[in-house]
């Protein structure tokens, strides 16, 4: 199999790691720095629109990194002289790259779990709440959330250090 032209290697180089810095990047503001100083100093309700306005934005850009990642890392996969054919785990670059994988497909239930599950329960108790006020629901909500994109955000700095490893080798 002849190598992809050296323009189209690093332009799926390039994209791969800008869609990473804007996920892990979003992830890392998210749990590191937006929730923790808006559950400290907002009201339970001005602290549910905030995450509401915030998610609006940061959905969409997190799930076209997610695409971008998945297109632009088979691309690298297959160029890599390392790649042996699909589950051939025979060298150290494919156990790494194997776990990365697995820890990237993890990081994408969560964040489906988060888009689709728990941020639409989120706008319903705040619906709610409006009826019949209830901040121990919302707060336990909230919790469920700052938690998993905390172990999402663990989840991507792991994924970045099986990637370092698969480069070592």
């Amino acid at each position: 199999m002849s190598s992809p032209p050296f323009w189209a290697l690093s332009l799926t180089y390039w994209l791969h790691m800008l869609a990473t810095v804007v996920w892990i990047g979003g992830l890392s503001a998210l749990s590191l720095i937006l929730l923790p100083a808006a559950r400290g100093s907002l009201e339970t309700s001005t602290y549910s629109r905030l995450l509401e306005g915030i998610q609006r934005r940061l959905d969409p850009l997190g799930w076209l990194s997610l695409a971008i990642l998945v297109g632009t890392g088979l691309f690298q996969m297959s160029a890599n002289p390392n790649y042996q054919g699909f589950l051939a785990v025979n060298n150290r670059w494919a156990v790494a790259i194997l776990l990365k994988h697995l820890v990237f497909a993890l990081m994408m239930v969560i964040s489906a779990y988060l888009t689709w599950g728990l941020l639409p329960r989120m706008r319903r108790a705040a619906l709610q709440r409006l009826k019949q006020p209830d901040e121990r629901g919302a707060i336990a909500l909230h919790d469920q959330e700052a938690r998993l994109v905390q172990i999402n955000l663990l989840l991507g700095v792991l994924v970045l250090a099986l990637t370092a490893l698969a480069r070592a080798s």
